[in-house]
This record gives C-alpha cells, structure tokens and sequence, in this order.
C-alpha cells in the first residue's frame, strides 16, 4: 500500500522550525512526553529543524513571539492535552499550521458521547449508551443498558477511568473510579468479542491490529507497560478487513476528522463490528498501535512522523 504513496515534501527546510508540543496537563502527560521524545527523535533523524515544547502555554508563547512555522501535536488528553480543540482553536486564531484533526473533529472526538451520538444518526454500529452527568441515576441507566457493560469517564483517553461492570453490586465502586476525572461518565454495552483498532494516515487504512492482552481487557497496564500483550496485524483479512476499513473511515469523516488518527473497534463473537471512539493524537510510544500497523504497511517510524508532519501543509499544498 505505501509504494503508491508520494511525499508531499522532500526538503525538510520546507517545513521550517517545528514545534513538538508534548506533556502538557491533562491525564496522559506522561504518555505524551513518552510519544513527544519518539517524534522529536525521529524528525531530527529526518533533519528537520524539531524543538520540544511542554505544553499549550508555553507553545502560545513561543508562537506569539515568531519562534516556530508550524506544530507538530502530539498532546493527548483534554484539558490541558491539546486534543479536545481548544489547542487546535488557538493555532487557528494565530493562523499556524499543526497536524492532525481541527477544532470541530478534535472536539466531538474527545467527546466519546457525542461521536457515538453522531454515529447512531448515520446508521453506523456503535454499542448501545447512556450518557451520565454527575448526579445522574446510574442504577437506572445500567439497567437500560443491561449487564454487563462498561463505565468511563466520557471524555478521558488511555483507558483511564474505565471499569467493566458484570453486576449491579459492582456498579457504584466503577462510577466513583470514573467520577475522579472531569466532565461527564459514559455508559455503554460491554460487547464481549475482538478488540481492534485501525489506524488513518491521511486518506490511507492502514492495517488493522487485533489487540490481544492477557488480563481480562486492554487497559492502561496493557497498554503502556505489560510486555505480554499480543498485536496481531493484520487483524482482519479479506471481505471482513474491506468491512472495517470502510467502516473506520466513515466513523473517521462522521466526526469531520482529518490527517491522522486510529479508530477503536469491538468485533463481537458474531463477527459484527462496532464503533467505540476515535483517537485524534494517538500515542507513538514503543507500544503504540499507529507505528505497528504503520510498520505492517512498509511505513517505518521516521517515514511515519514524516507522513504525519505532512498533514500539516494541507492549507498550503
């Protein structure tokens, strides 16, 4: 797939000084730094003039002050995180380049209840759902919803939050873990089956990768420090690969997301795929999904974070 694939960019001046904003302050700093040291590495390796900056306050400083062409965002989280728009608004209203989703995707995105609601419009298959504001009833939600199912924070990343619920006794100790971070709490069927995700660049479906953790479910242990943990790429073959491709990229556009981005999917024993959220800035650390399905497709790091920087010209192109 990646032989037909032209760079927009062969000189790395032409993209000038480059701002990698990482760390930041939202609940995946760490995660971020992780990521961010990786793609500062990688750019420089390509030659490309890359500078580390923690953080949106320092980051709008900097750009107030001419020190950068462009952005290279690789905050994860809200808050503080830069991937919920309110980064992506403030380069807008500088008018600087960035990679990635802009205002409108980077926000629904972030927002897990409303991408699902977006989603359920369009027809396209995602788990039933209760939204949950705080004080909500929660007891009568689940039993809507129906057991088991899954409580989070609704607009949190890195699996952080996130219980699987079995029974109703369980219920109150998984809205209270959920309830630690801000904003509202999601509700939804907890579809039993494969966990798959499938990764964007630019217009390009990439490989899937089914997710094969060996505890009960694909947390954040699994994914930032167990080395158990199994990726079996691709993840689907054939007319089920064509299903979820297709599938991925119109979550992707439902929620008017652009340049790069990883799409997480639930197939159920029934091989029927469903919806679970889009991920505006995935992580690029070593056990990251977006190098690995990359990698399958003959995409290397550097060639990737390259790729990826290239979203960035797409005003100027």
């Amino acid at each position: 797939m990646s032989t037909a694939y032209k760079n927009k960019v062969s000189d790395p001046a032409r993209f000038g000084r480059v701002a990698v904003v990482m760390g930041g302050s939202s609940a995946e700093r760490e995660v971020s730094l992780d990521s961010g040291r990786n793609v500062l590495a990688a750019l420089r390796a390509r030659g490309i003039d890359a500078h580390a900056i923690d953080g949106i306050p320092a980051l709008l400083d900097a750009l107030r002050a001419g020190h950068f062409a462009r952005v290279f965002n690789i905050l994860h989280g809200q808050h503080g995180g830069g991937e919920d728009g309110v980064l992506q608004g403030a380069l807008e209203s500088l008018n600087v380049p960035y990679t990635g989703s802009g205002v409108l995707g980077s926000a629904l995105s972030m927002d897990k209840t409303r991408s699902k609601r977006v989603w359920q419009s369009l027809g396209l298959s995602t788990p039933t759902f209760a939204a949950l504001p705080r004080g909500a009833d929660v007891h009568a939600a689940a039993r809507r919803v129906g057991f088991p199912l899954i409580v989070k924070p609704a607009c949190e990343g890195s699996s952080v939050g996130v219980t699987r619920v079995f029974a109703e006794n369980d219920l109150d100790a998984a809205v209270a873990l959920a309830a630690k971070y801000p904003g509202d709490l999601l509700m939804e069927t907890l579809i039993e089956g494969d966990e798959l995700t499938v990764a964007i660049l630019g217009r390009q479906v990439l490989p899937s990768i089914h997710i094969v953790p060996k505890g009960a479910f694909y947390d954040y242990n699994a994914k930032y420090v167990a080395e158990d943990t199994r990726y079996i790429c691709p993840g689907a073959q054939g007319v089920a690969a064509e299903e979820l491709a297709t599938l991925s990229l119109a979550a992707f556009d439902a929620l008017g997301c652009s340049g790069w981005g990883r799409v997480d999917v639930m197939r159920d024993r029934n091989g029927r795929n469903w919806l679970l959220e889009v991920n505006t800035a995935p992580g690029m650390t070593s056990h990251s999904l977006v190098p690995k399905a990359a990698a399958a497709a003959g995409i290397d790091y550097q060639e990737l974070c390259w790729r990826v920087l290239e979203t960035s010209l797409r005003e100027e192109a």
